[in-house]
């Protein structure tokens, strides 16, 4: 598939999953009218790094590289998104404190601790 229309697909899928109208998405951006952000959802256009980080933005759940099929990980769930929220609105050792826990899980890989500027010379 073209990418500009995988672009576009993850732009809809976003939008759709907050349920948001194309005229919701538009007022909640600085600059893109409702035309344009459809233009990008059917492929027509392809969004720059600008637009991508507006919409971003303006949708709350996805990253603009996410949007620009750069990233493969999709929309933060609710679950996801108050986990950062509290993480963000807590002090740093409420935030350790939540690192530790998350690096306690069974799925958790410790390689991923190490800075990935570590792992690279390890290569």
């Amino acid at each position: 598939m073209d990418l500009t229309k995988r672009i576009g697909q993850r732009l809809r899928l976003a939008r759709q999953q907050q349920k948001l109208s194309l005229a919701d998405l538009s007022a909640r951006t600085q600059s893109l009218s409702k035309s344009r952000i459809s233009n990008y959802e059917q492929g027509i256009r392809r969004m720059g790094l600008e637009e991508a980080h507006e919409l971003s933005v303006a949708l709350g759940t996805v990253t603009p590289t996410y949007l620009l099929c750069l990233d493969d990980r999709g929309p933060l769930s609710e679950q996801e998104l108050e986990l950062v929220d509290h993480f963000r609105r807590t002090d740093e050792r409420g935030r350790e404190t939540l690192l530790q826990l998350a690096r306690l899980q069974p799925n958790h890989d410790p390689a991923e601790d190490v800075p990935s500027e570590s792992r690279s010379e390890d290569t």
